[in-house]
């Protein structure tokens, strides 16, 4: 397998990847107009993020554990498995537990 098959390989799995994670969001909606949302309880503009560049492009991280709204805010996320949707970001909680990246949703189809 050359670099080049590994690249196209790469490529097709995040393409997969991303239809799948468009059909969960689709079905959060759903389920949200079924049940209601749940309040949110944190504000992100009260966090210190930090701009980073990574694998897959520019993100923000933040680390504020001695901050309220960040604690609550990794408890919302643990709530939901470590990843979820919020005004247009993406948040997820790093394998350390403690922080968490953010990035604003571009593509169509963002709740």
């Amino acid at each position: 397998m050359t670099d080049e098959d590994l690249k196209i390989f790469a490529d097709d799995i995040l393409d997969f990847l991303n239809g799948h994670e468009a059909s969960c969001v689709k079905l959060r909606v759903q389920i949200e107009k079924l049940f209601g949302a749940k309040k949110v309880s944190w504000s992100a503009a009260k966090i210190k993020w930090t701009e980073e560049e990574g694998f897959r492009g520019k993100y923000e991280r933040s680390e504020d554990f001695d901050n309220l709204d960040f604690k609550a805010m990794l408890k919302n996320l643990q709530e939901h498995n470590g990843t979820m949707w919020q005004s247009g970001y993406f948040y997820w909680v790093f394998t350390n537990g403690t922080t968490v990246g953010r990035k604003k949703k571009e593509k169509k189809g963002a709740p």
